[in-house]
């Protein structure tokens, strides 16, 4: 559910940068709200109801000094409702979007081993061609997969583990 909310304020958010020309300044500015309410003094004063609105919002303004006023005015909507602890997937799901809109795609790789560098510039350009897009490589180690590598990129799987390689040599040798 809260998920939901923080891409559907993500969406919007996005609209309205991209019509305004201002997805870089937006991106920049929700990151620092994002780092600003990561502070949990600071989330525990903003999202309690004994401190009047006024209050957190003087706070706000002066510790965001210099934010776009169409994201400050963001924010103090999610400090009305009390929905802070959406702004960390708000965030997110914004980069997200932003990428897509500029060709980019972000890929999850998982090796039973580090990678090289020059591995991880081979499967970026293998990548890039399989989804003809640009490629962000985001690497993860897990012994358990044996060899070879899992990797993510959206919503596609590429599976090319020893792992599932033997399990399904497993199915095909039981049937």
């Amino acid at each position: 559910m809260a998920r939901a909310a923080a891409r559907r304020h993500a969406q919007a958010a996005f609209q309205i940068a991209l019509e305004r020309k201002e997805l870089e300044v937006w991106r920049g500015d929700l990151e620092r709200l994002s780092e600003a309410v990561r502070d949990p003094l600071i989330f525990a004063f903003l999202e309690s109801p004994r401190i009047r609105f006024d209050e957190k919002e003087r706070i706000l303004r002066q510790g965001l000094e210099g934010l776009n006023p169409l994201v400050m005015n963001l924010a103090l909507l999610l400090v009305s409702r009390g929905r802070l602890g959406l702004v960390a997937d708000m965030v997110l799901e914004y980069g997200r979007l932003v990428d897509e809109h500029q060709g980019i795609a972000h890929a999850e790789v998982t090796t039973a081993v580090p990678l090289e560098p020059e591995e991880k510039d081979k499967l970026v350009r293998r990548l890039g061609v399989l989804v003809g897009r640009e490629i962000v490589l985001t690497t993860r180690v897990a012994p358990a997969i044996i060899g070879g590598l899992v990797a993510r990129v959206g919503d596609k799987l590429i599976d090319g583990s020893t792992k599932s390689r033997l399990l399904a040599l497993r199915e095909s040798l039981m049937k």
